[in-house]
């Protein structure tokens, strides 16, 4: 099985972007609502969609840690 993961979250409410791969406690994602949250493969692609501000606690130096864009794992049964 292949499970496809994006990197950046979106919180519609906020608007603010997560980084998913350096989440800090303060991010709190797991509070963000269904309805509030919106998935990126890249930065770049979540800056151009909508006006969010960088999270304060995770996004610090994000621009110089560009993302490759989608993270693939594979696990099997």
């Amino acid at each position: 099985m292949v499970v496809e993961i994006r990197r950046y979250l979106g919180n519609t409410l906020s608007a603010h972007i997560h980084d998913a791969d350096h989440e800090h406690p303060n991010c709190h994602l797991g509070q963000i609502s269904g309805e509030n949250r919106l998935w990126y493969d890249s930065l770049e692609e979540a800056r151009s969609d909508l006006r969010y501000q960088d999270c304060s606690w995770c996004m610090r130096g994000a621009d110089d840690r560009r993302s490759v864009g989608v993270a693939t794992s594979t696990a099997t049964a």
